[in-house]
């Protein structure tokens, strides 16, 4: 970034979240991420750059280890000309969210992260003038916990996802429950797959957005979001996916271009594009493959069927690498809050020491390979409760963390397009997988996810279960015997 040549007229609201706010470059294929603080919270310029170097670090040294350079882009830290921040922030403002105000865009230090727009397809530097779309998924947890430590017995049956839509449900931050089931995704069976994708873009909320040429088309910040419109998506989706003899509109063209889009992404998400490379992690043990709260799963049952065809992921998809990653959660929360108050309590004799155990950093080749310890068994150390409290923290980054799939028609020439390629009813479309929101998760917020996790089972058990349970007696019961009687009329 040259200070020089900084205007905020060439750069775009692109989007933010709780911790951080994006801002898009019109021409390059480049985003600005700046750190957001609440007004009274003050930062030296020295902390936010270290805060944000370690972001970068993290990618670089642990998770493009684990799931492989070509998915993970980690950036560089760059300082930018204050005066440059500040007519940026006025610029942007009017097109934040009311609900994300509460915190300001860092304007004091001049740091930012530069890191290449996902939207894009990631292998030019500047916009291309093909039409490209991008895919945004959050796909959540994909295993249910298989740790003994678990004391809930509902959390061995239904997935952590499943059981928190009814809370979220219950207080307000959406407005129907999701039948999108993260297991169905990471299950590599197409027909399951097929319809997590379809349940994602039913009830998107913040789980799913779509992106063409840059700009979001499809998806919702909040409840109060309109209903989704499949008329109008499909309208934006068209040019890449509908066959040019076919109906121009309607609902029959509606379910064609959705199918065509399911399809796709299924295909590009159980490909690899990262050929060669072995997981670093092969957890012995493995949860249930079927959450008992999918639709997916209750539509089987119906019909008489216990479980699914097993198809498993292929090893060299993102998917299968994110979920290894997310098991390394390997006693649970319920398992892993003792080991926390364990280091807690070392912390408050010796407060010194917290450089040394690098809970802040540095994440560097030392903090990785520590992270490859499964063992399980607890030798009362302070050292082992620091991996599975640091492991956690990885896996919960895994579990957190957004799949960009970007989407081109090919050129005519596709010699020289070095991409992978996925098929669609129209043409060939070019592909590129990325990993985002790869931040590691706070150390102080274990206690907080300690106490979310017993609120989500809690509230789940006593009412989607127990309403199940009065609802069983009046039905007769799988396992009980019947007889039938023929009456003469």
């Amino acid at each position: 970034m040259e200070e020089g040549k900084m205007d905020e007229n060439e750069w775009g609201y692109h989007g933010e979240g709780n911790k951080s706010l994006v801002v898009a470059h019109a021409q390059r294929c480049v985003v600005l991420r700046f750190l957001k603080f609440p007004p009274n919270r003050k930062k030296t310029s020295e902390e936010i750059f270290q805060h944000l170097q370690n972001i970068v670090d993290f990618g670089k040294n642990v998770m493009k280890e684990f799931l492989g350079e070509n998915y993970v882009h980690c950036g560089e830290v760059v300082q930018l000309p204050l005066e440059f921040v500040k007519q940026l922030c006025l610029k942007i403002q009017s097109e934040r969210p009311e609900s994300r105000c509460d915190k300001d865009l860092d304007t004091l230090s001049g740091y930012a992260m530069c890191l290449p727009n996902l939207t894009r397809l990631q292998t030019y530097r500047f916009a291309e003038h093909r039409p490209i779309l991008c895919v945004e998924i959050k796909p959540k947890c994909g295993f249910i916990p298989f740790s003994s430590d678990v004391t809930h017995e509902m959390k061995h049956k239904v997935c952590r996802y499943c059981m928190h839509q009814h809370l979220k449900v219950a207080t307000g931050k959406w407005k129907q429950i999701s039948k999108y089931c993260p297991l169905d995704l990471y299950s590599g069976n197409k027909q399951r797959m097929h319809f997590a994708l379809k349940s994602l873009l039913q009830e998107a909320q913040n789980n799913l957005k779509i992106f063409k040429n840059g700009e979001l088309i499809y998806g919702c910040g909040d409840a109060r979001s309109p209903v989704a419109d499949w008329r109008e998506l499909a309208h934006h989706l068209k040019p890449f996916f509908f066959p040019s003899n076919g109906l121009a509109s309607g609902p029959h063209c509606t379910r064609a271009v959705i199918r065509e889009l399911v399809h796709v992404i299924t295909r590009v998400l159980l490909s690899s594009s990262d050929k060669g490379r072995v997981s670093a992690l092969r957890p012995g043990l493995w949860g249930p493959r079927v959450c008992e709260a999918s639709p997916f799963s209750r539509s089987l049952r119906r019909q008489g069927k216990n479980t699914p065809e097993r198809s498993g992921l292929p090893k060299g998809c993102l998917l299968y690498k994110t979920l290894q990653v997310q098991m390394l959660d390997l006693l649970d929360i319920e398992g892993l809050y003792p080991l926390y108050n364990r280091i807690e309590r070392y912390l408050e004799e010796f407060p010194e020491q917290r450089k040394t155990l690098q809970i802040d950093g540095p994440y560097d080749e030392a903090f990785y390979q520590k992270l490859l310890d499964l063992s399980t068994e607890d030798d009362g150390t302070v050292a082992f409760a620091l991996t599975k409290v640091q492991q956690y923290r990885v896996a919960m980054t895994a579990k957190d963390c957004s799949i960009m799939i970007a989407l081109s028609p090919c050129l005519q020439d596709t010699s020289s397009d070095q991409r992978p390629v996925v098929p669609s009813s129209r043409s060939r479309l070019a592909f590129s997988v990325s990993v985002l929101d790869l931040d590691l998760k706070p150390y102080e917020s274990i206690p907080h996810q300690y106490k979310l996790d017993s609120k989500i089972v809690n509230y789940y058990s006593k009412t989607v279960h127990a309403k199940d349970d009065a609802v069983v007696p009046t039905r007769l019961k799988e396992s009980e015997d019947c007889t039938l009687v023929l009456h003469k009329v």
